[in-house]
C-alpha cells in the first residue's frame, strides 16, 4: 500500500500535476506586482504570491477532499492574505483597489 502511494506521488509530479511554484514563477510575480524581481517586500507582491499559492492548494483540494493538513495551512493563508490587504487599505486606498481588482479577488 504505502509502495503504490508513493509511486502515484511521484506519477503525479511527472506529469506535472503537483508542480509547486518555481523560482520562475516567483519572481515574475513580483516583478509584475512588486515593481522589480528584487523587491520581495512589497505588501502588493506578497499578496499576489499568496494569491498564486492559494489558487494552487485550492486546486489540489479539489482533487484531495480528505486532506486536512493542507487545508488547514489553506485557511493560515487566506488569513495572512486577508491581513495584508487590510494593512494595504488602511496606508494605501487606491492601490488596493488596483490590486483588488487586478488579482480579481472582490467580485
Amino acid at each position: 500500500m504505502h509502495a503504490n502511494y508513493i509511486r502515484k506521488i511521484l506519477d503525479a509530479f511527472k506529469k506535472n500535476e503537483m508542480s509547486a511554484l518555481t523560482k520562475e514563477k516567483i519572481s515574475g510575480v513580483f516583478a509584475e506586482f512588486g515593481g522589480k524581481e528584487t523587491n520581495t517586500g512589497s505588501i502588493e507582491g506578497q499578496v499576489a504570491l499568496l494569491t498564486e499559492r492559494i489558487n494552487h492548494i485550492s486546486a489540489h483540494l479539489q482533487k484531495n477532499k480528505k486532506d486536512f493538513s493542507t487545508h488547514r495551512g489553506l485557511m493560515a493563508m487566506v488569513g495572512q492574505r486577508k491581513s495584508l490587504l487590510i494593512y494595504l487599505s488602511r496606508t494605501n486606498l487606491t492601490g488596493y483597489r488596483q490590486l483588488i481588482e487586478k488579482l480579481g479577488l472582490r467580485k
